[in-house]
């Protein structure tokens, strides 16, 4: 093998992942490479540890489990160490029943192995469910949790080589390992023999395992951010000394915004930046700096990011645009062997206006105004008119990362910095890809419960995704798949930055409405119908008032006004009247948002206040009423600001009724999503997922590039999910072909006959179909014509019987690149391919997901009733969506199942054909913890 493919297979074999502290370790398979390593870790450790795993204190014990850790390797044996740096910290393996361990080296602790495994692994069938596992960690990395990381990865191996449990022996005053077992998150039963423990560990992962899991990877990941958001010192590298350098404009925007540590300029060629002493290298440097900016040309930076990982620098902000390909990845891999992370390369920088912080390392034009907004931008452009429309507002911004072309540090991180750093109230996000949207998915629909969080729906043409694609150098995203991200994960998404803004300014300063229910009142004729036909453009309810409560208000209003909804309070109004209008507005219960359309006239100027001044004053009731309060002033210049009161509280106000509109549709929306409990996963008992594996193991030995399922392969699989389907029968012969119509004929007497053969999965373009046929003749007269019209390209023939009238629809699986598995639904028939007019959710599917996909606009009337035919039997179609999950789920090697037409009627549903495509994919884990 030649150098370039072993360092290939190396770099395969490796993950990174963070620990308890934020540092970082390199997890893989051992090699024969790492024997004195491994003996001189066992040679390191207290005699305490060496007790515990091993059962006594013996030297030759670390050797012999030395050498069996560092050579053997098989389908019943995995070995895992952790290296920080260059120094292995820890190692775990297991070992199934196959091969005892022996009892000098009986495990002392359960251990996991790491994802890296993958690589290793076979379609050898062990003889036993159940593996002993053993671990050893290095006693300064105690507590760390190096144990449980190496534990979380071996689980995540062992199960894809079908143990079912763990079992470990351990000392009963071993009690790092029992706080190991402790946390883990999965079930484990012990059992007291004398001085020794005897555990069991199941390896099925639920949702507590997984919160589990969460927790671990939020504390790890919010402190490893620390060195890039809340440095203690900062290193500008390529500070300049003339204008017009960007690491000049990052320094001195550090200069100017007081940051509160030590900053350092570096460049070779000059004594001073700015006024602030230089070094000629960030190895001169007295201390290592948390973080380092990397202003310097694109061939400079992968060198440059060497040194600063060998002086101890924790983080860096590669502002730099330009790498190529090769040196993108040399960064990555210099930031990856040193536990450094990154925001960028091509990044516009980072802020944190923390008044004890206050880093502005940005090349941005001005500085960001303190506030309660974060934002994780990839476009530098984007993040620039966030930061300008958040100050304007006088939102303000938490922090602000520019995530460039996200090769580390990504928005999934920066949610969970917000979730925790007690100063974020919102998030907004531009986001062109994702790194792992299933784990984004999962952590912001945890966070969006505690605070909103918005995004521009960015690439919905073609056009833009392609531009996206070719900004990022990663796929582009279909626009159904990143919708169904985000309203699964329960985002805010927008067509604009614009409407961005607009829905913040309305998040940030009023409660959330009840309901959809919209007053509008106006002193306008004719600008009150202008924001009442912008409410219902944005499906909000302007519905008519009770007759009392308009009565009140014509009491209070001048003469000629009229109080229906919209509502014209004539151009007369005060500011009184109008305070006490919407005071009774909001208390009535009637409505559960009012929009105020005010417009300066000559009359207003001549009371004796402006109307304007009762929006603030009754922005909250008194009675601390959640009715939120929004204004549309046509002559403003501004497309949206903020009204302040004396005590803080605002309104938003909009320049059309347009913005104001759409901003509380996105209110409305969310309120409904913290309505709604969390979801539970749908799964079905009686499925065969084994059986389901075998299958496709079988047919991607024969076919190793995969392909489509013959019928009775589709049908196989389908029955082990217990996916409802008509029976059928395959023929060859016209004889047969009789044969089978006479058995599986309908009701109605009548059966489909469908030509079969590899290259006829499009059969009905190529009039491979023939329905409703009725006695032998018009059978065996279809099978003739079929034979004639295909020739050799077909090899048999379908018989089935035809399916009972009812709705038809499409249900399926569709693999995307990105995101993986999704679940479409929608109308069937003629309708076209998954993903074109169709609903979608990323599986696994909660019950949630699957209300959501049979409550589309173009689902619900066919299931509900339409024109008066009978509702479908929804059941039955939950049950559908959620065996379709789980198949999804299974087998990453699904490319496509295609369900059409799925008939549902009221006595249930049934798939009247399937196609279903393979490729040779391996397993992944979207949710074990681990760095891109």
């Amino acid at each position: 093998m030649t150098d370039t493919a072993t360092a290939v297979r190396t770099v395969c074999a490796t993950v990174c992942a963070l620990l308890a502290d934020g540092s970082t370790v390199r997890l893989r398979p051992a090699d024969p490479a790492d024997r004195e390593q491994v003996l001189r870790l066992y040679g390191e450790m207290s005699a305490d540890s060496l007790r515990n795993r091993f059962f006594m204190v013996s030297r030759r014990s670390g050797e012999r489990a030395a050498d069996r850790l560092c050579t053997r390797g098989g389908p019943g044996h995995r070995t895992l160490v952790a290296l920080h740096g260059d120094r292995l910290v820890g190692v775990a393996e297991y070992e199934t029943g196959d091969a005892p361990i022996s009892e000098e080296s009986a495990p002392a602790a359960a251990g996991v192995a790491p994802t890296t495994v993958e690589t290793a692994r076979t379609t050898t069938t062990l003889t036993s469910t159940t593996a002993e596992i053993s671990l050893a960690v290095a006693d300064d990395f105690h507590r760390r949790g190096v144990g449980t990381l190496l534990l979380e990865h071996l689980v995540h191996t062992a199960r894809e080589n079908g143990v079912t449990a763990f079992t470990a022996d351990v000392l009963a005053d071993n009690h790092p390992i029992h706080r190991i077992l402790a946390h883990l998150g999965l079930h484990v039963t012990r059992r007291y023999e004398d001085t020794t423990v005897h555990g069991v560990i199941r390896l099925e992962p639920d949702e507590k395992y997984r919160c589990a899991v969460d927790l671990r990877g939020r504390t790890a990941g919010t402190a490893s951010l620390r060195p890039l958001l809340r440095p203690r010192s900062v290193a500008v590298i390529g500070a300049g000394t003339e204008p017009g350098s960007a690491g000049r404009a990052v320094l001195h925007h550090l200069r100017e915004g007081h940051f509160r540590g030590l900053l350092h300029p570096v460049n070779p060629h000059a004594r001073t930046v700015l006024h602030i002493p230089a070094f000629a290298s960030v190895g001169d440097l007295p201390h290592p700096p948390d973080l380092a900016v990397l202003a310097v040309p694109a061939a400079a930076v992968p060198r440059v990011a060497e040194q600063c990982g060998r002086a101890g620098v924790k983080a860096l902000a590669v502002v730099t645009a330009g790498l190529d390909v090769v040196r993108t990845a040399e960064l990555t891999a210099a930031c990856r062997r040193w536990g450094m992370r990154m925001a960028g390369p091509n990044c516009l920088g980072i802020a944190n206006t923390e008044p004890d912080v206050s880093l502005d390392a940005t090349v941005a034009v001005d500085r960001p105004l303190p506030g309660a907004a974060g934002i994780a931008v990839q476009s530098g452009g984007v993040g620039t008119v966030l930061l300008d429309g958040l100050s304007r507002l006088g939102i303000g911004v938490s922090s602000f990362v520019s995530l460039g072309d996200e090769r580390d540090v990504s928005g999934n991180d920066l949610l969970q910095w917000w979730e925790c750093d007690g100063r974020t109230e919102l998030a907004l996000l531009h986001l062109e890809s994702f790194g792992n949207p299933r784990a984004f998915s999962r952590t912001a629909q945890r966070v969006t419960r505690r605070l909103p969080v918005l995004t521009v729906d960015a690439g919905r043409s073609t056009a833009g995704r392609r531009a996206a694609a070719s900004h990022i150098a990663a796929p582009a995203v279909p626009p159904t798949t990143r919708r169904a991200l985000f309203r699964q994960a329960g985002i805010t998404a927008t067509d604009t930055l614009g409407e961005l803004l607009d829905t913040a300014a309305l998040l940030h300063s009023q409660p959330l409405p009840n309901g959809p229910r919209i007053a509008v009142i106006s002193n306008a004729a004719g600008v009150d119908v202008l924001a009442a036909d912008a409410c219902a453009d944005a499906e909000l309810d302007v519905a008519e008032l009770p007759l009392a409560l308009t009565e009140e208000m014509l009491g209070d209003l001048p003469a000629g006004a009229s109080a229906g909804n919209p509502i014209d309070t004539m151009p007369s109004v005060t500011a009184a009247a109008l305070r006490r209008c919407l005071d009774r507005l909001a208390a009535s219960g009637a409505v559960d948002a009012i929009l105020v359309a005010l417009v300066p006239t000559a009359l207003t100027a001549a009371v004796d206040t402006d109307p304007t001044t009762a929006l603030t004053s009754a922005a909250v009731m008194p009675s601390g009423g959640r009715c939120p309060i929004l204004a549309v002033r046509p002559d403003q210049p501004e497309r949206v600001r903020l009204l302040h009161a004396d005590d803080g509280r605002a309104v938003p106000s909009y320049g059309e009724a347009r913005s104001a509109a759409r901003a509380l549709r996105h209110a409305v929306a969310r309120a409904r999503w913290l309505a709604r409990p969390p979801g539970c996963l749908v799964e079905s008992a009686d499925t065969d997922a084994v059986g389901a594996r075998a299958l496709v193991a079988e047919f991607l030995a024969e076919a190793p590039a995969g392909g489509w399922l013959d019928a009775r392969q589709t049908a196989r699989l389908l029955d082990c999910y217990g996916i409802p389907r008509l029976p059928q029968a395959y023929v060859t012969t016209e004889e047969e072909a009789v044969d089978a119509a006479a058995r599986l004929a309908s009701r109605s007497g009548t059966v489909a006959l469908k030509a079969e053969g590899p290259d006829l999965v499009h059969r009905a373009e190529r009039g491979g179909v023939f329905l409703d046929l009725r006695g032998r003749h018009a059978v065996r007269t279809a099978f003739r014509a079929l034979a004639a019209r295909l020739g050799t390209a077909m090899t048999g023939a379908l018989v089935r019987p035809m399916a009972e009238r009812g709705t038809e629809l499409l249900a399926g699986v569709v693999q995307d690149e990105v995101f993986g598995a999704l679940v479409v639904f929608g109308p069937g028939g003629t309708t076209g391919e998954p993903l074109t007019g169709h609903a979608a959710r990323l599986a696994p599917l909660t019950d949630n997901d699957v209300h959501d996909l049979l409550t589309t606009p173009r689902c619900a009337p066919l299931l509900f009733g339409h024109r008066g035919a009978p509702p479908a039997d929804l059941a039955s179609l939950k049950d559908l969506l959620a065996r379709l999950s789980q198949l999804a789920d299974d087998l990453p090697e699904l490319a496509q199942a295609t369900c059409t037409p799925v008939i549902a009627r009221p006595d249930g549903s049934t798939v009247v054909d399937a196609r279903i495509r393979l490729l040779p994919r391996r397993p992944t884990d979207p949710y074990l913890r681990r760095l891109p």
